[in-house]
């Protein structure tokens, strides 16, 4: 053979090659019976008539997903092509919803609803971010002074303390490129969800994707929250007296021995004063009664959206934003009160999966102006007003 057939042989080959690469297929043979066998589209006919089984699904009410769905469709909504059938913004909001539910992988969620597993994924982060621009000005606002107010109200009456503020360790995978920044002394990878909680164990505020690695106080302090209280930006209330007291104090949000002693932050004594101190003993106990209220919003919040009990596999940003639109729709829900009578039907807590863990001590002394306020409420507490 010469040199000249050889050569067009072996562009014969490439071109051969090539056409072989051009007929990979569109649509995966198992994703093309989708509309006949994919999940959205044998169970949800049926749980539109079920109103437990669908709670359970989806996690609201089909009235409630009904109502996410008008907010979000135009959002979501994609043409048909020449080659396939979109998927409806109805299929791409249950992809969404299932997937904080369940927690379970992009590859799990694809199998199940016969689509594409980067489909998944590109469908969980435009849904998400189609949700926050909807609902977070409505159910997770900027507090303002009014908002404040209310809490205060509510926590007083309610539980006989001011809001508190708090942040958990959520799992997250080893993520490229990021050194040990969310390496943290629990062992593992870490991002933090930092949240102040109102007597209603809804979210005023949060802040979402501190370094693993650092405690609290130092995550809050660097935060655009913390930033803010430091500050005096967060439109929080001007000071007023106690009950029984003629000195103005300043509104304060509490925390646990995790965070630094501030003007604005109560935090509660060191043990071993409160283990010899009644009167110190006495603030702790109120100071303790108050911080259920975050730990149960917490707890209600793993509850419905069981992602928070796998480690999420996500790029940051996406970790970021599943991890808000989760805490908007924990607000929504408890605001449109759809849990009525339906939330017993949910897998109860499971402590020992440590869906969220507490985050280290700040060992840092406080301002000798934080230790008056916390001395005030101290009084306050054991007058018996």
């Amino acid at each position: 053979m010469s040199s000249s057939d050889e050569e067009e042989a072996l562009i014969l080959l490439a071109l051969e090659e090539d056409n072989v690469r051009k007929k990979r297929k569109w649509v995966h043979e198992i994703n093309q019976e989708g509309l006949q066998l994919g999940e959205f589209h044998t169970l949800m006919p049926q749980l539109r008539n079920d109103e437990k089984r669908c709670y359970i699904y989806f996690r609201m009410t089909i009235d409630c997903f009904d109502e996410l769905l008008d907010l979000i469709a135009n959002d979501i909504r994609k043409s048909d092509s020449n080659y396939r059938e979109a998927i409806s913004p109805e299929e791409r909001l249950a992809i969404t919803l299932r997937y904080l539910a369940t927690g379970d992988t992009f590859y799990t969620i694809g199998h199940s609803f016969r689509v594409g597993f980067t489909t998944v994924s590109a469908i969980v982060t435009e849904v998400c971010a189609a949700l926050c621009r909807h609902l977070q000005d409505i159910y997770l606002p900027e507090p303002t002074t009014e908002i404040w107010k209310k809490s205060e109200e509510g926590f007083r009456n309610t539980w006989h303390f001011p809001n508190r503020i708090d942040g958990k360790h959520v799992t997250i995978k080893c993520l490229d490129k990021t050194g040990s920044n969310y390496w943290c002394y629990l062992n593992k990878f870490s991002m933090v969800l930092m949240a102040i909680v109102g007597p209603d164990y809804r979210f005023i505020s949060v802040d979402i994707g501190g370094f693993g690695k650092n405690s609290d106080g130092g995550i809050f302090e660097t935060s655009n929250m913390g930033r803010r209280f430091e500050r005096n930006l967060m439109n929080v209330p001007e000071p007023k007296n106690l009950p029984g007291q003629n000195e103005p104090c300043p509104h304060v949000i509490i925390g646990d021995e995790a965070f630094a002693l501030k003007p604005y932050l109560l935090t509660p004594f060191p043990y071993k004063q409160n283990n010899t101190d009644a009167f110190k003993e006495n603030y702790n106990v109120r100071l303790c009664k108050a911080r259920r209220v975050v730990e149960n919003a917490f707890g209600i919040l793993a509850q419905k959206w069981r992602i928070f009990y796998r480690p999420m596999e996500t790029k940051i940003d996406t970790t970021i934003l599943i991890m808000k639109t989760a805490c908007i729709l924990h607000n929504f829900l408890r605001t449109k009160k759809y849990d009525n009578g339906l939330i017993e039907l949910l897998d109860p807590v499971e402590p020992e999966l440590e869906a969220f863990q507490n985050c280290d001590n700040d060992p840092r002394r406080a301002a000798t102006l934080a230790f008056s306020v916390r001395d005030k409420f101290a009084t306050f507490f054991n007058s018996g007003l």
